[in-house]
């Protein structure tokens, strides 16, 4: 005879229900109504019918630990719920799902678990807490239909996972009651964020409020006195199924679990038996320097200190006047601004290391070799060891600005903080005279060449009337057009100076055989100098009335920069009605010519696609961040992306680029330019145009770049989205491959494939808050870490003028604006 009926049968005067027996299992013939309850089988954990608090009289179903004579649960089931009386009943159906109905038999929480072919559904409560549901004909104990640690309320239990699981993308989290009588998930979560490098971190709605740093291998770096012990030990998962944190008891005797409060602390608390409660073991967030981004960008906190906040050495309040009234949320700055070239590190010691959302690492590279991946990537601002055991190995490198640094003497790690070469030099006496040669010989070298220049401008003033004065008198650029000094001049423009013969003789009179394009500045002809040198003559039409702002605009903008990946202007000439400009001559023209041609297309195989996706990605980060003023492109697309005779892309016409200072991101703008099909939405419709236009636009290209669809043309039988929703409808369907151009399926790599799709489903989703950097593009494809999910992109199609009259524009430049109308599609 089996033997659970009839421990039931002994337990209960009725078999359909359980009342208070100490078992651990409820099938399709059994329920717990309120006032039952079941028990793990070692009588840990007890599950049933609850009020919380001292004042509700609401019911929900919860778990609990059964020997503490305070009921505190672990677990809560109808947190959004509650009964409102005790009719509730907990039961099995025979689909395997687990229900709980009020008095009317109205469904008020389930567990969501059906599956096919069920045959022996239960419910169990085992002895880590977990209330699971399985098949009882199963032979795999473990195989789960359902479990409660997958859906944690505002408790983290031994064994539990607190993390995400990247094939079904469910993220384990903790969410605080919203008040000591309401189990309602409140106002903070607890989460270990994959982001970058995993670290725990506290959020009050959206915004972090703590955060625990990385795990180091031994701990968390900001946490140090969440470390292992007799009582405890704590853990990491990370592989490329699961990233967790978990802990385990060592001391099974000892009750202790990890709690988020409805105030929004974090804290383990241990059950005390001679005091009959919970005592606080330790708070995640151990004081106030532990606030999240308290001191701002390289500001470090130290509660020893008056104030609390202090800049890092060699670094500066960004705004003085603040500090001074305490508010430290600002920052710092580097008291002289990095130049990518000779840049070195400083080591800070003792620190909590600053957050990785915007982070990369490797777990095999040494810290030599970190320092030197760091240093060619200009983006990057710092590095440590990623695991500190054993005298340290891994790299773990950070992008852009380094926040929420505080001092932790001897628990703290030591940081290497990208500084120039400047501030590295005043940190010590050694080796102050190579640096003073290094510093000197340059400087010469400086002084001499500006003789020189100083030499030939003189010249140039002499043979022509003062061609400068008459370019720079146009041109105007970023200063006052009433400041007619000679330095101010030369200051704005130093570019060379064509005259007009040089440029018909060398282009052959711009004959028609000579011209390789045209646009809405002009036409552009091929041209070879004396000497031989072959360039690019980009010539005003006459007709063109947006040529002066767009000649003016590109000068301004590209003059004096200098990026492998940007074309590089070698000159102008304006005489009389004529305005030239002078580039570097690429033979294989621009990217359009080849990923939208049929036969072209084939020339360019997966590895030379990959790397023109990075060379445009390495080329808009210079623009956004790295170059002398922030420049936002504005037009971005496959025509304006050149190739060099080894198929490396260049970055073209800036005619309709802006550039900002350092501290600006974006503007508002009536004159609304580029090519519909890569302006953003917020671009299009709102004129609102930021370094998140010019992202949206390069995920635009590098779909198009896989696919070899132009999005705007895009057609399919099946729907009439666009490339961007037909991409991103695959994507989430796990069909990303029938993106891929066939030309590709002997080349391609399968995993750059489809890490590429994705970064660019990141690039164009709708809200530009969520679009990534191009730094952390970059970072994206160029590492195996994990992607965040990409959300709905800015869907647009092409509608007649006639039919709706809504947000359309009209243009003389056929090139970059088209008379359509831009509508906003949701996704299907």
């Amino acid at each position: 005879m089996d033997a659970f009926p009839f421990i039931l049968l002994l337990c209960s005067f009725s078999f359909l229900q359980i009342i208070k027996c100490r078992v651990n299992t409820i099938t399709t013939t059994q329920y717990i109504k309120d006032g039952d309850t079941i028990v793990s089988s070692d009588g840990t954990f007890e599950l049933g019918f609850f009020s919380p608090g001292d004042t509700s009289t609401n019911r929900y179903v919860g778990i609990w630990y059964k020997k503490t004579s305070v009921t505190t649960p672990v677990w809560v089931a109808n947190r959004l719920v509650p009964l409102t009386d005790k009719s509730g009943v907990l039961k099995v159906i025979e689909t395997g799902v687990v229900v709980l109905v009020n008095v009317t038999n109205a469904t008020v929480w389930s567990t969501n678990s059906s599956r096919v072919s069920v045959q022996n559904p239960v419910a169990q409560l085992l002895d880590t807490g977990n209330f699971v549901v399985r098949d009882a004909n199963d032979p795999n104990p473990e195989n789960f239909l359902w479990q409660s640690f997958d859906y944690p309320s505002d408790t983290l239990l031994a064994g539990m996972k607190l993390g995400t699981d990247l094939a079904t993308g469910l993220e384990r989290y903790l969410t605080s009651w919203r008040s000591n009588d309401d189990p309602a998930p409140g106002d903070y979560s607890y989460h270990c964020d994959p982001t970058g490098y995993p670290q725990n971190l506290m959020r009050k709605g959206p915004n972090v409020t703590f955060r625990a740093g990385p795990w180091n291998g031994i701990r968390w770096s900001g946490a140090p006195n969440m470390v292992n012990n007799s009582i405890i030990s704590f853990g990491m998962v990370m592989d490329s199924r699961e990233i967790y944190y978990e802990y385990e008891m060592v001391n099974k005797s000892v009750i202790s679990t990890f709690v988020v409060k409805p105030y929004g602390k974090a804290m383990r608390v241990i059950w005390i038996g001679k005091v009959q409660g919970w005592v606080n073991y330790h708070s995640a967030d151990a004081d106030d320097c532990d606030t999240y981004k308290l001191c701002g960008a390289y500001g470090t906190c130290n509660m020893l200190s008056d104030p609390f906040c202090q800049c890092l050495d060699k670094f500066e309040p960004k705004h003085p006047d603040d500090w001074k009234r305490s508010d430290w949320s600002s920052g710092c700055v580097r008291r002289h601004p990095l130049n990518c070239t000779g840049d070195g590190f400083l080591m800070y010691s003792g620190v909590k290391l600053p957050d990785t959302r915007n982070s990369w690492f490797n777990e095999t590279m040494k810290l030599d070799e970190c320092k030197e991946f760091c240093l060619r990537n200009c983006s990057c601002t710092g590095y440590a060891n990623l695991d500190i055991r054993n005298g340290g190995s891994g790299c773990l490198l950070w992008i852009g600005e380094m926040v929420d640094i505080r001092q932790l003497s001897a628990s703290g790690q030591d940081i290497y903080i990208r500084m120039s070469a400047s501030d590295i030099g005043s940190a010590g006496s050694k080796g102050k005279k190579t640096i003073i040669l290094a510093i000197a010989l340059p400087l010469l070298v400086a002084l001499i060449l500006l003789g020189l220049g100083v030499s030939l401008i003189l010249y140039k003033q002499k043979r022509r009337e003062d061609p400068v004065i008459e370019i720079t008198g146009k041109l105007g650029g970023h200063r006052n057009n009433n400041d007619n000094s000679n330095q101010s001049r030369h200051e704005d423009f130093e570019l060379p100076v064509f005259d007009l013969l040089t440029l018909t003789n060398a282009t052959d009179n711009f004959s028609f055989a000579n011209k390789i394009g045209e646009g809405g500045f002009g036409q552009v002809y091929k041209g070879v100098l004396e000497g031989g040198r072959e360039v690019a003559v980009k010539r005003l039409s006459e007709t063109s009335e947006q040529g002066l702002h767009e000649f003016k605009n590109e000068v301004n903008c590209i003059a004096k920069l200098q990026h492998r990946n940007l074309v590089k202007l070698l000159g102008c000439c304006i005489q009389g009605e004529e305005k030239m400009l002078l580039y570097e001559y690429l033979p294989n023209k621009s990217l359009e010519l080849y990923i939208f041609d049929e036969e072209r297309s084939k020339l360019l195989d997966w590895p030379k696609r990959f790397n023109i996706i990075n060379g445009i990605a390495r080329g808009l980060m210079y623009l956004h961040q790295d170059s002398r003023l922030r420049i936002i492109h504005r037009d971005l697309k496959a025509s304006n992306v050149l190739l060099d005779t080894e198929m490396n892309p260049k970055i073209s016409d800036f005619g309709m680029a802006r550039s900002f200072r350092g501290d600006e991101t974006g503007a508002n703008t009536r004159r609304v330019v580029g090519t519909y099909g890569y302006m953003s939405p917020e671009y299009a419709v709102e004129g609102i145009f930021s370094v998140k236009s010019d992202v949206f636009s390069f995920g635009v290209l590098v779909l198009e770049i896989v696919s070899g669809k132009k999005n705007r043309r895009f057609v399919h039988p099946d729907h009439h989205l666009n490339l961007l929703g037909h991409a991103w409808m695959r994507h989430n369907e796990g069909r990303t491959l029938e993106l891929v151009d066939p030309n590709l399926v002997d080349s391609c790599n399968i995993s750059e494939v489809l890490r590429s799709v994705h970064v660019g489903l990141l690039c164009v989703q709708q809200n530009p808050e969520d679009r990534p950097s191009m730094s952390t593009v970059i970072m994206m494809l160029s590492n195996e870490g994990i992607l965040p999910t990409a959300k709905h992109p800015g869907f647009f199609t092409e509608r007649k003028v006639e039919d709706v009259d809504q947000f359309s524009w009209s243009t003389q430049a056929p090139s970059s604006i088209n008379e359509v109308t831009i509508t906003l599609l949701n996704a299907r």
